[in-house]
C-alpha cells in the first residue's frame, strides 16, 4: 500500500509554485516588519505577504517573536559582519573612519534594516534589549577603545557615547525617510557608484564634525 506523504508546512503541491527558501522568507519577513510594525503585524497578515499557509510561522518557528528573532539575526548579523570587518586593521582614527564609512554604506543600500532599527529604539521592549544586547553592545564595545584614545590624544570631544553614538545614527536615520529625501534631490534609481558617493559625502561629513581636520592639515582619507 502506498502511503501519502503530508505536505510540510507552507509548502505547495508538486504541481504548485515553488515555495519560498528561508533566506526569502526572512527577507520578506524584514519588509513586513517594517511596514506593518511589529505589533500590527498579524500572523495572518505576515503569512499573506509570505505567500505562505496561515499556520507556517507558527510551526516553521513556534511564535511570531521567534520569527520577528531570526529576521533580525539574519539582517543583522550580515551587517555586523561588515561593520567589525573595519575593525581588523589601521590605528584608530583610521578603524573610525573605515567603520563610518561602512555604516553609511550600507545604510544607503539597505535602508528596511536602518527603519526597523529605529521604530524598535522608539521605545523600552525585550526587541529593544535583543538588538541591543546581541548586535549594538557588542560593537560598541569593540570601537570603544579606539574612542577613548582619540579623546586622550584630542582627536575627539570628550563627550557621552550616547552623543557620538547619535552623531553618527543621525544622518543614515535621516536617509530612511526615502520620500523627503527625493523631494531634496536625493537621486532617481541610484547606481552603486552614485550610493558609494553618497555614502562617502555622508562620512566625510560627520567625521568632519567629530575629528575636525587632522594634524596635518588632510582630510581623513575615505
Amino acid at each position: 500500500m502506498t502511503v501519502r506523504q503530508s505536505r510540510g508546512p507552507g509548502r505547495p503541491s508538486a504541481s504548485g509554485p515553488t515555495p519560498p527558501s528561508e533566506d526569502q522568507i526572512l527577507r520578506q519577513g524584514l519588509e513586513a516588519f517594517v511596514e506593518l510594525g511589529y505589533d500590527g503585524a498579524s500572523m495572518r497578515e505576515l503569512a499573506r505577504r509570505l505567500g505562505v499557509s496561515h499556520n507556517f510561522i507558527n510551526d516553521r518557528y513556534g511564535s511570531k517573536q521567534v520569527f520577528w528573532r531570526a529576521v533580525v539575526d539574519q539582517a543583522l548579523e550580515e551587517a555586523t559582519g561588515f561593520l567589525t570587518a573595519a575593525l581588523e586593521s589601521g590605528d584608530d582614527e583610521e578603524r573610525l573612519t573605515a567603520i563610518v564609512r561602512r555604516f553609511y554604506q550600507q545604510a544607503v543600500r539597505k535602508p528596511r534594516l536602518n527603519q526597523l532599527m529605529l521604530e524598535e529604539s522608539h521605545c523600552r521592549s525585550e526587541r529593544l534589549d535583543y538588538v541591543f544586547d546581541r548586535y549594538v553592545a557588542p560593537l560598541i564595545a569593540a570601537i570603544e577603545p579606539s574612542v577613548r584614545r582619540l579623546v586622550a590624544a584630542g582627536r575627539l570631544p570628550d563627550t557621552p557615547m550616547y552623543l557620538l553614538y547619535s552623531a553618527v545614527i543621525g544622518p543614515a536615520a535621516a536617509l530612511t525617510r526615502r520620500p523627503m529625501v527625493e523631494r531634496l534631490g536625493w537621486p532617481s534609481d541610484p547606481d552603486e557608484a552614485e550610493l558609494t558617493a553618497i555614502a562617502d559625502d555622508l562620512a566625510r561629513l560627520a567625521l568632519n564634525g567629530l575629528l575636525g581636520p587632522p594634524p596635518s592639515g588632510s582630510a581623513p582619507q575615505l
